[in-house]
């Protein structure tokens, strides 16, 4: 089937556009950006993703307030969409400058959560690590991402409130990522219901007034890696290789929920850079939004030709604080003394998720909570 893009010298296999080089059902194409103010009063979150080998489209936006959670999202027929310019119901995504400036909107909808504003990047995009992780002879991960920091300009609206986006003061991160992770309708599990499962990971981009950082952790259980980053990113697209990155995080008694820490980088040297971290706002992603935690919307599954949907949760009820576990991402306050003794202070995004066992921090099971001090 071709598409628009198949009048672009940009094929890397012997197919049209429109098909994926691998035919697994699990490839996907994704955006991912949030935004949050300074005084940690307000974030959302909107993605968009296709997944060509499931025939599928489907988009979200989240705003989050005064503890109220509300999501609009939409899915449909990947072959209605123009993937040069993407969108499902009233969400889209414009690309206005590659890498630079990207423009979301969430048009008027029954709900009144809209978004129209504008994406400036402040540093270069920076390719990550490739995110790769076979079980039990297969690929369950094989990710290309890009991420960036940046500012907002534009309108956003929520249960009957409307702020006013500017880039001064309306940060937060985006991603691009691409490649096989776990999407749709659940599969069987086969022999991995035998094994335990375990996620534990730590996702910081962080804007700085003249820098941006990128850390990430992923841990096995017994802190073993499966993926790690900490680099300094400069506008003029330098990137300086810190070292190691460790952690000491902090968890609510009784809970898997992380109220902050501390972030080291080791460098070759021995000189330890340490990250303060301050979260403002924590956003449950994944409830509501499709990462997999609801039976009914997940990302990629088939809901029809067109469905668009409202869901809202109020976090400060007993029954909304229990669909809360899973990835956080938090908007949040950092700051650091470099090897001048200069001190800084940024705001970026705190994103981690502690699920199953995991040594350091005393988890046995799936969802136990901290028992520490």
């Amino acid at each position: 089937m071709l598409t628009n893009l198949d009048d672009y010298p940009i094929h890397q296999t012997s197919e049209p556009i429109r098909h994926a080089a691998t035919s697994d059902r699990n490839f996907y194409d994704r955006y991912y950006f949030n935004g949050f103010n300074h005084d940690g009063t307000v974030m959302f979150v909107c993605g968009l993703g296709v997944y060509p080998n499931l025939g599928v489209i489907d988009a979200y936006l989240l705003v989050f307030h005064e503890g109220q959670h509300r999501v609009v999202r939409a899915s449909g027929a990947l072959d209605a969409a123009d993937r040069l310019n993407p969108g499902v119901g009233p969400i889209s995504v414009e690309v206005i400058e590659p890498l630079k400036k990207l423009r979301v909107r969430c048009v008027d909808n029954e709900w009144g959560i809209t978004i129209d504003a504008t994406w400036t990047g402040a540093m270069p995009a920076f390719e990550e690590p490739r995110h790769y992780i076979r079980e039990n002879g297969r690929v369950i991960f094989d990710t290309c991402r890009l991420a960036q920091t940046g500012g907002w300009d534009g309108t956003l609206a929520a249960g009957g409130k409307s702020f006013t986006l500017d880039s001064k003061s309306w940060w937060g991160t985006r991603d691009r990522s691409w490649g096989v992770r776990p999407v749709g309708e659940s599969e069987p599990a086969g022999i991995r219901a035998s094994n335990p499962f375990s996620w534990f990971w730590i996702y910081t981009p962080i804007r700085f007034e003249d820098h941006s950082m990128m850390i990430i952790m992923q841990e096995n259980p017994d802190g073993s890696r499966v993926m790690e980053e900490a680099v300094r990113i400069w506008p003029d697209g330098r990137i300086d290789h810190l070292g190691r990155p460790e952690h000491d995080l902090q968890y609510r008694k009784g809970s898997r929920f992380s109220t902050g820490g501390e972030i080291r980088v080791v460098a070759d040297d021995g000189h330890v850079t340490t990250f303060d971290i301050e979260p403002l706002l924590p956003v449950h992603i994944g409830v509501g939004t499709g990462y997999g935690y609801d039976a009914d919307w997940r990302h990629g599954m088939w809901q029809g030709p067109l469905v668009v949907q409202n869901f809202e949760l109020d976090t400060t009820s007993p029954e909304g604080a229990m669909r809360l576990f899973g990835i956080v991402d938090n908007s949040a306050r950092f700051s650091y003394t470099d090897r001048d003794g200069k001190r800084h202070r940024g705001f970026g995004l705190y994103e981690n998720m502690a699920i199953g066992p995991h040594h350091k921090y005393g988890f046995k099971d799936m969802l136990d909570g901290y028992e520490g001090n």
